[in-house]
């Protein structure tokens, strides 16, 4: 098990530079686990894509539905209290703590590319790039 970055997703469903390293990942290890705040995330990832004519409503629809197939049973609830620590000591957003307490409470491996999160979290945040 693993806990993934909404990047991650995205990269998964959406063509970019990563695409093929998330699909790698996904076959490596399937059981992907992510904090409930994922949705809104990645929700404002598609209505970008939306907003700038990559995707239509139905497309980023139907994406969303099969992000959200996948990790079915997979989302998390996590403590405030771990999330402002964690904010607080490295600097990084509440919302990105949202992942790096999740991976902590699970104690594996988050998996992001989000370079300033992996900086401050070097034990436990490993870039997609890498993973």
């Amino acid at each position: 098990m693993i806990v993934v970055d909404t990047n991650v997703l995205a990269y998964l469903y959406l063509p970019g530079r990563l695409s093929g390293a998330a699909e790698a990942l996904l076959l490596r290890d399937p059981e992907w686990a992510v904090p409930r705040l994922w949705r809104s995330e990645f929700r404002n990832v598609l209505a970008t894509y939306m907003r700038q004519d990559l995707l239509t409503y139905d497309n980023a629809l139907s994406i969303y539905r099969k992000a959200e197939a996948l990790v079915a049973g997979a989302e998390h609830d996590v403590g405030a209290g771990d999330v402002l620590r964690l904010a607080h000591d490295s600097g990084c957003s509440a919302y990105d703590c949202e992942f790096v307490a999740l991976a902590e409470h699970l104690d594996v491996r988050l998996i992001s590319e989000d370079t300033r999160l992996c900086k401050a979290f070097s034990n436990r945040a490993v870039p997609l790039s890498k993973a």
